[in-house]
């Protein structure tokens, strides 16, 4: 368990990082909350991008490790190589929708007019590494589904060293450089992630021929595009559907003005660090989980998924407790101190203190989350998130959030007026709903496939 944990822990990190990197370059190199509210929309977009290729790359892990686990590799080979059709597919339909509506989603988030154009144009630099993301969501989870944990570990190290070099230095104009300020930032992130494909693809190239794709393998086969596809679809739409209800949540708070954007930006990228625990014990969970029903074996498939539930718990409940202590200390270290923007930073330690107590149920949520999608059981996640999201937060967090909540018809609805902390109320509130119902679906006895 920990030999698969600790990798996926570190790539985490990384993953993280390049939001980390451009959060602190825009909130110490560049004046005023309007580029921090904007770094925080662009991050949203950079997490809902990868995202997108939720369908092939949950797939890929479930599949892979099925028949790696079975012993069938020609099986697990095809299935990689069908992954990849699937993701090139997906690019090309992400890359028409975004240019036909790209524009006009941004505006709906319903930040302030200079940081929207911020925004955009950070995104519109972005947006070519496309396949680039696609070669390392997918690549990556066809390794880890064979059970090499390693591989998004060095990826992630290649994307994030190269961003945070990259974006310094053309932010900044370092060693003779145009200091490209705002640009910058953005052109260090897509030479990230190009960088990163390109190592993507060598690790797969030194893969053991019997698990290596060939050329047969990347035309479309029916029967296993419908296997990626009976598996990954439900995933996606999870992924992608979660996705697309926090967009919804950031145009909550977007709307309460720059302040509460920023440190809504902010105080989303100090609490990642308390998820990554749950997001690598998932990674775990779900290689494990598809080994052992691979092998026929469910109860060592259930019980490492209890471990690593237990593993994940204890140490996100420990960096909850960090929040409480430090979150004076970490807001204002992402502002260039808490007197250069003494509101935004105040703003920050109060949501991410508010956070703090929900950590454990999110490390049920992402744990056993992971357990059941490993296994091929992918819809029960769906609609635990559907529902947790649509019915609990989204309208609690406008209710709390808002001094008056529109109604169709002309109607409003008296809200509390809490602004961002409101919004943080109900996210709490929402994660702590999903985690005890994911923990209750997981210990039934109906959730393995046959």
């Amino acid at each position: 368990m920990f030999l698969l944990v600790l990798p996926a822990l570190v790539e985490q990190i990384l993953a993280i990082s390049v939001g980390f990197t451009d959060k602190w370059l825009a909130g110490n190199l560049l004046e005023g909350p309007s580029f921090l509210a904007a770094v925080g929309l662009a991050g949203y977009a950079l997490a809902f991008l990868p995202g997108l290729f939720a369908v092939p790359a949950i797939a890929a892990t479930a599949l892979v490790a099925r028949c790696v686990g079975g012993g069938d590799l020609v099986g697990a080979r095809r299935a990689a190589g069908q992954a990849f059709v699937v993701g090139v597919l997906l690019v090309g339909l992400v890359g028409v929708a975004v240019t036909v509506g790209g524009g006009a989603l941004m505006k709906l988030l319903g930040l302030p007019a200079e940081s929207t154009a911020l925004a955009t144009e950070y995104l519109s630099i972005v947006m070519p590494a496309l396949p680039a993301m696609m070669i390392i969501a997918v690549g990556v989870a066809v390794l880890r589904g064979a059970g090499d944990m390693v591989a998004g570990l060095i990826s992630m190290t290649v994307v994030n060293l190269v961003n945070a070099g990259a974006s310094y230095a053309l932010a900044a104009g370092v060693g003779g450089l145009p200091p490209l300020g705002w640009r910058g930032l953005a052109w260090g992130t897509f030479l990230g992630y190009c960088l990163g494909a390109v190592c993507t693809i060598w690790l797969l190239a030194r893969r053991d021929r019997r698990l290596r794709p060939v050329r047969d393998d990347f035309f479309p086969d029916r029967f296993w595009l419908r296997r990626i596809l009976s598996v990954g679809l439900p995933a996606g739409a999870d992924v992608i559907g979660n996705a697309c209800c926090h967009l919804w949540f950031l145009s909550i708070v977007n709307r309460l003005g720059n302040v509460d954007a920023a440190a809504h930006a902010v105080a989303i990228t100090i609490e990642s660090l308390a998820f990554l625990p749950g997001s690598a014990f998932g990674m775990a969970a779900a290689t494990l989980s598809g080994q052992f029903l691979g092998a026929r074996d469910e109860r060592r498939a259930r019980q490492s998924v209890w471990l690593a539930a237990a593993g994940g718990g204890a140490l996100m409940t420990a960096m909850g407790g960090l929040f409480l202590v430090a979150a004076d200390s970490l807001s204002g270290w992402f502002v260039g101190g808490a007197d250069r923007q003494p509101e935004v930073a105040a703003l920050t330690a109060r949501l991410v203190r508010i956070v703090a107590f929900a950590q454990p149920p999110l490390a049920m949520l992402m744990v056993f989350s992971g357990g059941l999608r490993g296994a091929g059981a992918t819809r029960p996640p769906l609609l635990v998130n559907f529902l947790g999201l649509l019915v609990v937060r989204l309208p609690l967090a406008m209710l709390l959030a808002w001094p008056q909540v529109p109604l169709p018809g002309g109607m409003a609805l008296e809200g509390w007026g809490l602004g961002a902390v409101g919004a943080w109320y109900a996210m709490a509130i929402d994660l702590a709903v999903r985690g005890v119902a994911m923990a209750l679906i997981f210990s039934g006895r109906r959730w393995m496939p046959a």
